[in-house]
């Protein structure tokens, strides 16, 4: 039986929520370290942190008393905090006698753990996206007043992720109106050469139009003229730096190949350091430094990897190729993820497709929902992209993906 009692029915609407937050698990967050620490101080505890909580693992994207990035969601505290039926906090007084906590490593090891509080980060929309919670390795007794104070701060958390997200959507925004910009440039070169080469045509001695003729090669041309006119007003004053796209100087919410790849070596260390995998990363060298949204991309590569390592065995293999092509004036982001785990029945890949979910076990008894697959085809599809996969029970499986990252 899971360690989480029950699963909301709406879990998939609340990892999609998130996800639709665009958050960067590795890289910080503006505004978070302040809260996490005014939220130690009120309470008096020795450690701070907000978890962000998505299919497979805990992410702490910010902390104060403790170095901790993230953690197996099975093996959290606040994965209890994030359910409704823990209401407004969770609390636990003593983890070392609680049966569901006493054994993790926390608890047996440093930093000894003894006392919780979480209060679930709820969005707007109704989803606990995570929790804030304070810890101490002493037995701690909090005022309702201070919980109170740790509820006001948690709502300070949401609040800044989503200002977040707002100023991220903001700059794609600009980008994409820049991108417009050179598209509506390229669309006008069309008409341009249609009116030179009439023209040409006028012009050509060889050809000698009639008078009749070049009347209607100069309608023509100032037909095409009124349309150039029509189409200018639509594009931007600002002129558009082709290069602008190319540089290594990424902007906030962009990333590259490079970047991408490094993020996901320190992401998955973990992971991969207890199972014992062999990972591996290759980028294709063309575009390695052209920039582009990083936006669901961390999310869908993220899942991925997650479902590949809880379904290979301990020192199997894992792969990413990642390839970032244009397709005229669009960059198109191909990835490709294999492994050598247990692999999927046909029947289990139709489930994915169809939109089904059901709970499966790891290779190392990790508990899984059934919903990281589906969450990677919904991101998939809501960026317009396309989604493969191909699996063979006892040989592996191999993911590919192709989405639009303007």
């Amino acid at each position: 039986m899971n360690q989480i009692s029950s699963l909301q029915e709406n879990e998939l609407d609340r990892l999609l929520a998130l996800s639709n937050l665009g958050i960067d698990y590795y890289e910080p967050k503006q505004g978070l370290n302040y809260l996490t620490e005014l939220a130690a101080k009120i309470s008096g505890t020795e450690i701070s942190l907000v978890n962000l909580i998505d299919s497979f693992t805990q992410w702490s994207v910010s902390s104060y008393g403790i170095d901790i990035t993230q953690m197996p969601r099975e093996d959290s505290v606040c994965q209890y905090t994030i359910q409704p039926f823990s209401g407004e906090s969770f609390e636990v007084k003593d983890l070392s006698t609680d049966a569901r906590f006493k054994n993790k490593f926390y608890v047996k090891d440093a930093p000894n753990l003894r006392y919780y509080m979480g209060v679930p980060l709820t969005s707007p929309e109704g989803y606990n996206l995570g929790a804030l919670c304070v810890m101490d390795s002493q037995m701690m007794h909090l005022s309702e007043d201070v919980k109170e104070l740790l509820k006001l701060i948690a709502r300070q958390i949401v609040d800044r992720l989503r200002v977040n997200n707002l100023v991220a959507n903001l700059k794609n925004k600009v980008k994409e109106a820049e991108l417009n910009q050179q598209k509506l440039a390229h669309d006008i070169r069309g008409p341009i050469s249609g009116v030179i080469g009439l023209a040409d045509l006028i012009l050509d001695e060889k050809l000698a139009p009639s008078p009749e003729e070049i009347m209607d090669y100069t309608d023509m041309i100032k037909q095409s003229s009124l349309s150039l006119l029509d189409l200018s007003k639509d594009i931007l004053s600002k002129s558009y730096d082709e290069n602008s796209n190319r540089s290594r100087n990424l902007k906030e919410g962009e990333t590259n190949l490079v970047k991408l790849k490094e993020t996901l070596m320190r992401l998955l260390a973990p992971q991969i350091r207890i199972k014992n995998i062999d990972f591996t990363v290759k980028l294709d060298q063309e575009n390695q430094f052209e920039s582009f949204s990083k936006l669901y991309v961390l999310q869908i590569l993220g899942n991925l990897l997650s479902n590949s390592i809880k379904f290979t065995k301990t020192g199997g293999e894992i792969s990413v190729l990642m390839n970032l092509k244009r397709k005229e004036l669009d960059l198109i982001l191909e990835l490709i993820v294999k492994d050598n785990g247990i692999g999927m029945s046909s029947d289990k890949v139709e489930e994915i497709f169809d939109g089904g979910t059901s709970p499966d076990e790891g290779t190392h008894g990790e508990i899984g929902f059934g919903l990281g697959l589906n969450l990677v085809k919904k991101l998939v599809s809501q960026q317009n992209g396309t989604l493969e996969i191909e699996s063979k029970l006892g040989v592996g499986t191999k993911f590919k993906i192709e989405m639009k990252v303007n």
